[in-house]
């Protein structure tokens, strides 16, 4: 009785904000689907599922998903072999680097796409500006760092003998990945692959700034059902759709990630240097890093361009508020307020995610409580797969009258960004707190420590870098947030990501030149900010 009320207990802060900030306006969405005019209406969301608009919307949403996370998978798994089996110089900055991707801005990779493929950029002539192929690789740039993370941490741990045994009997080193490496790896490779799959799916800056009027994921749809032609029972059908299809996709991740994973028990042999069987690795890696460099590259030269000459014009203009008026607020004073934003959003997860990872981690003594604590981490993993344009117009529809009258309260949108970021947080700190011996806390109670005393002296002195880390990774998560925050902020106070859009939208050279020069501040603030986490070294961050 006494384990069930201390469950209870720490459990109920996160779950009273999971109810008020998620389940709140997420149901609120679901009612605006099945009710109208006061009646239950279930055929409004079965009209709005036969129009012809949204079978094209889900089949470009299922496809560009399947084929992205595909490539990516292809893609990261050599790569992920070199940097986590082989040792050479600069292979940690490498890491590093590849991991950026993954927490830019969707806003800025859809900005740095267009100044490569535009009819302008280096490579225009392919003809790719508003294609189905500039969406999926953007779709493949942002997530390939997750396979190469998430399948290189549980390479790097795995037992070589197995393989090496293999060898010696005479198998060649494609039949020794096939019948040993790759049973092995398989959890994962899906649980990774699951988890791109989702958030190509979800994918809203991307789809929405390279997508244009032709091409319209289920994300942007409800994007566009939303601010554009006001059909709130369409947008809400799209949702509940989705939120099905995301709790469904969650459930067989959560099935995967129970397989015993390789990474906890992690193999100390160091890593041989690169021989000439890894040039799958070298070749994989180039090219990842073509794809992630070009469009970089790109973006940056185009911020220093004003006409035909090199300068610093752009960023000198960011002070002000562009041609024809197009911003109410600075660049400049968007990024102070997107850095504010950071901040509290950053300090909300990590509170959160604290006592989240503090409840599922706990030693459980019967079924019932396993059950309930996997219960629980499964729905604090929500935020993970329901669209951040959702859980946006959810707050819109639910939190905009009293007694939850948020609209004009300046921790609106840091409540939605932590959210956003939470699953995130606990994903980093679980497997170091899951990892702690349980006996150590025992010793602990039996020499007359209470539970703060012994989460002060076990658990804070194990958990103190990847809580750094985390709260790191909430911040640049936070930083490039765009989905939810697009329908919360207030035009006078925007956050950057939200500026770079308006100024895309506006026509103007300099406008579009300010956007290219925003685009790299906050890139590189964002990629700043994940080189100092990954400074760190804590495996779990970004590997899910």
């Amino acid at each position: 009785m006494r384990r069930s009320l201390e469950l209870v207990g720490l459990a109920a802060l996160p779950l009273a904000v999971l109810g008020v900030f998620f389940l709140l306006p997420v149901s609120g969405m679901v009612s605006e689907g099945f009710v109208t005019d006061g009646r239950f209406d279930p055929g409004g969301v079965l009209e709005v599922l036969g129009r012809p608009r949204v079978h094209r919307v889900l089949w470009f949403t299922v496809w560009s998903s399947t084929v992205a996370t595909l490539l990516a998978v292809l893609l990261g798994l050599p790569v992920a072999h070199l940097l986590h089996r082989r040792r050479f110089w600069g292979r940690r900055a490498l890491r590093s680097l590849l991991l950026v991707p993954f927490v830019l801005p969707t806003v800025v990779v859809g900005v740095a796409f267009r100044e490569l493929i535009g009819e302008a950029g280096p490579l225009g002539f392919l003809g790719l500006d508003g294609s189905a192929v500039a969406i999926v690789a953007g779709l493949v740039f942002f997530n390939v760092a997750v396979v190469i993370r998430a399948v290189g941490a549980a390479w790097e741990s795995l037992d070589p003998r197995p393989a090496e045994a293999a060898a010696a009997l005479g198998a060649g080193p494609a039949h020794v990945f096939r019948t040993v490496t790759l049973p092995a790896l398989r959890p994962a490779i899906v649980s990774a692959a699951s988890v791109v799959f989702l958030f190509c799916a979800t994918a809203f800056g991307v789809v929405l700034t390279l997508g244009g009027l032709r091409y319209s994921s289920v994300e942007t749809e409800i994007y566009l059902l939303t601010t554009n032609l006001l059909d709130l029972q369409a947008a809400a059908a799209l949702s509940i759709l989705q939120l099905l299809a995301i709790t469904a996709l969650l459930v067989v991740t959560g099935r995967l990630r129970a397989v015993p994973d390789p990474a906890l028990a992690r193999s100390t042999r160091r890593p041989p240097r690169p021989a000439p069987g890894d040039w799958p690795g070298l070749v994989a890696t180039g090219l990842v890093l073509l794809l992630v460099g070009a469009p970089v590259a790109a973006l940056v030269a185009g911020s220093l361009r004003v006409g035909d000459a090199w300068s610093l014009g752009n960023y000198r203009a960011l002070t002000g508020e562009g041609t024809q008026h197009a911003l109410l607020a600075s660049a400049t004073d968007a990024l102070v307020t997107s850095l504010r934003t950071a901040v509290d959003a950053t300090w909300m997860s990590l509170s959160l995610g604290v006592l989240v990872t503090v409840v599922v981690t706990r030693r459980s003594r019967t079924r019932g409580e396993r059950r309930a604590r996997g219960l629980l981490d499964g729905l604090f993993m929500l935020p993970l797969g329901v669209s951040a344009v959702t859980l946006g117009f959810g707050f819109l529809i639910t939190l905009d009258r009293p007694p939850l009258d948020l609209r004009d309260s300046p921790l609106l949108v840091p409540i939605a960004q932590a959210l956003v970021a939470l699953p995130l947080v606990v994903r980093t700190l679980v497997p170091v707190l899951g990892g702690i011996d349980d006996r150590q806390r025992q010793a602990a109670a039996s020499l007359g420590a209470g539970p703060l005393r012994t989460f002060a002296t076990v658990d804070l002195p194990a958990m103190w870098r990847p809580l750094t880390a985390a709260a790191g990774f909430a911040f640049a998560v936070s930083l490039g947030e765009f989905g939810a925050t697009s329908f919360l902020a207030r035009e006078d106070h925007p956050t950057l990501p939200i500026v770079i859009y308006h100024l895309i939208g506006h026509p103007g050279a300099m406008n579009y030149g300010m956007a290219l020069a925003a685009s790299v501040v906050l890139a590189t603030t964002t990629a700043l900010v994940m080189l100092a986490v990954d400074r760190l070294r804590v495996p779990s961050v970004g590997a899910f």
